[in-house]
């Protein structure tokens, strides 16, 4: 400590404030009161603790920092600037279109690893990241800095559960207690004491101090890594800290100053301020990298044709099969793994496993922040309960996340458990996601296969597995392209084309021969890649079968398989009738609930009748 410079610290706080405040005031917009609040715990960080390469903020052995509370974006920036990563003039641009700072931090610039603004999501990341650490034999830390308000989240819970539960010793939380929210002071204001029991209920060591006391904050991060517990740092700080006619008081969220109330605040600041620029940083340890280096092939496939086997199960095999060979992936469940069938990859590679516990929001962050790091996480649960992690779905599509979910039990078919286990609105909700690949495979061949184009695939990809077993139609060899489809039947003078995927393509092949006897031919099409789909291939049919496409589909009728296919073709003419879940199911048998909600084979052959 004796040699640390606390003024020097200071000073760069000062001067990260100042970079904050000339950045929202040039953009008209921002949360100058909310980077002012973390300045002195950001300068400590960044100039006075962590480990890392200002000139390659990727190195693999560089400390963390994850900006939990994204809307203080430009004090991100302002640390990043001080190191000399980029010129301080860049900030007079900051929120606009043709600048990468933007108004919350995501992985567009080099040194945010994850996108954040959407509130309590950065602690899952964090364990992510520091569970990584842990299995690639590195001694990174992982800092996440939260604000106060966002601890009403659940998802902060879910994370701070699992964080004990594993004892991340190698994982901080830093919470910036400045009281004041958005549009009024937050539930506990000052009372570190609350936010300090909820946190050691978990199992956290916790430290409580004054925010803007630079030397204390280095007295304690001194003692990071200590125990077995992760450590939570409670820092009491004011809003707007520095600025003395603002500091602590509410109306200031979210709200620049004017140029002349920017003036007056740097002219309180500036006397003090100092350049982190040239400043010495700590080198992190030259420890052997991971190997995140992607196999040249995969172990072939055993299946034969007429086989029985579900797609869940197919699931499972693959993760164990391809995980086998690459050692990049990691698998995640949300305590369904004996249903999704991880569990075979659980068993194998117990290490390269997390068991996420009943809590998929937290499951999904985790997933990104194993992504953030080089590996290919495969996170599996119920279809329907990604539902309740679709912001940290849609979060990890801003993240640009390299992530792989897969959700089984989907649509009626799963049977007697009725209509909350059953995932009817996936397909919907996954299409939506940035930059998102959705695969839907029939059989165990297309299932395996599809997990291998996953796990190729940089971005995040979603996996829709079905509980019923279905027979392989597909040889080992048949390849299954993200973005293909395949044409199962196909004859001179068909009528209608049908577009099925996974258990309702069975019932399509079923439809198929009775349409035969009756003399009447369809084209079949598997479209097991929802997003991006086939366009040309089921447009290139439907030109030969009287511009008339049917969908079937396990789904809901809104946003699955048919409007992918209706949003497709529609300019072109083509006409697409849609057959899909359309009410509230019911418990039942599976082949009932196919007949009752109108997406079994006698359903599909009184469509086609009915258009021909």
């Amino acid at each position: 400590m004796n040699d640390i410079d606390i003024e020097g610290l200071k000073g760069i706080a000062n001067q990260l404030r100042i970079h904050s405040i000339n950045a929202t005031t040039a953009a008209g917009s921002g949360h100058p009161t909310s980077c002012c609040s973390a300045a002195d715990v950001v300068a400590a960080l960044f100039f006075g603790h962590m480990r890392y390469d200002p000139k390659n903020p990727h190195f693999y052995n560089n400390d963390r920092f994850i900006l939990s509370k994204g809307h203080a974006a430009p004090l991100l920036y302002a640390a990043w600037a001080e190191t000399g990563l980029f010129p301080a003039e860049d900030f007079l641009k900051l929120r606009q279109l043709g600048s990468d700072l933007e108004g919350h931090p995501t992985p567009r610039l080099p040194f945010v690893d994850v996108a954040t603004g959407s509130l309590g999501q950065g602690l899952s990341v964090g364990v992510g990241m520091a569970l990584c650490a842990r299995l690639d034999k590195l001694d990174y830390r992982t800092y996440v800095l939260m604000g106060d308000g966002e601890c009403a989240e659940g998802a902060v819970w879910e994370a701070a559960s699992l964080a004990g539960i594993y004892q991340l010793n190698n994982l901080v939380a830093v919470v910036d207690v400045n009281r004041l929210g958005q549009s009024q002071p937050t539930a506990f204001e000052h009372n570190l004491n609350i936010y300090k029991r909820r946190f050691e209920a978990f199992g956290w060591r916790t430290e409580e101090i004054e925010g803007h006391d630079i030397e204390e904050l280095l007295e304690v991060l001194a003692a990071v890594g200590l125990g077995n517990q992760p450590l939570v740092i409670l820092v009491r700080t004011l809003k707007g800290a520095g600025i003395s006619f603002i500091q602590d008081q509410e109306g200031w969220h979210g709200r620049p100053l004017s140029k002349e109330e920017a003036a007056r605040a740097i002219a309180e600041l500036q006397p003090s301020a100092r350049p982190g620029v040239g400043r010495p940083i700590p080198p992190p340890a030259q420890l052997p990298a991971p190997k995140n280096d992607a196999p040249a092939s995969y172990p072939p496939l055993n299946y034969k044709l007429g086989d029985s086997v579900a797609t869940r199960e197919a699931y499972g095999n693959a993760l164990l099969r391809v995980g086998g060979a690459d050692l990049r992936v990691v698998a995640m469940d949300g305590d369904t793994k004996n249903s999704t069938y991880s569990e075979k990859f659980f068993k194998k590679f117990p290490d390269r496993f997390t068991e996420c516990y009943i809590a998929e929001q937290n499951m999904v962050g985790v997933a990104t922040g194993f992504g953030a790091r080089g590996k290919v996480p495969f996170a599996s649960t119920f279809a329907c309960f990604f539902a309740r992690a679709f912001d940290q779905i849609r979060v990890a599509g801003i993240s640009m996340a390299n992530i792989k979910l897969t959700g089984s039990h989907v649509g009626v078919s799963i049977g007697e458990d009725g209509p909350s286990q059953m995932g009817l609105e996936d397909l919907a909700l996954m299409r939506s996601v940035a930059g998102s690949v959705v695969l839907y495979p029939s059989d165990a061949v297309s299932a395996e296969k599809l997990v291998e184009q996953m796990a190729a695939h940089k971005g995040i990809c979603y996996l829709r597995t079905s509980r019923p077993k279905t027979p392989v139609i597909y040889g080992n060899d048949e390849q299954f392209p993200i973005g293909g489809a395949k044409i199962v039947r196909e004859s001179p003078g068909d009528k209608v084309t049908v577009v099925a995927a996974g258990v309702t393509l069975f019932e399509a092949l079923k439809a198929s021969d009775e349409l035969k006897n009756a003399g009447i031919g369809i084209t079949l099409i598997d479209a097991y890649s929802i997003k991006p789909l086939a366009k040309d291939v089921i447009k290139a049919a439907a030109q030969k079968t009287n511009h008339t496409v049917v969908t079937v589909e396990d789904h809901y009728a809104e946003g699955g398989l048919g409007d992918a296919v209706a949003g497709e073709l529609s300019a072109d003419g083509i006409k697409v009738h849609k057959l899909a879940v359309r009410e509230l199911p019911h418990s039942g048998k599976a082949e009932e609930l196919l007949a009752k909600y109108g997406i079994d084979a006698a359903a599909i052959v009184a469509k086609v009748k009915s258009l021909i």
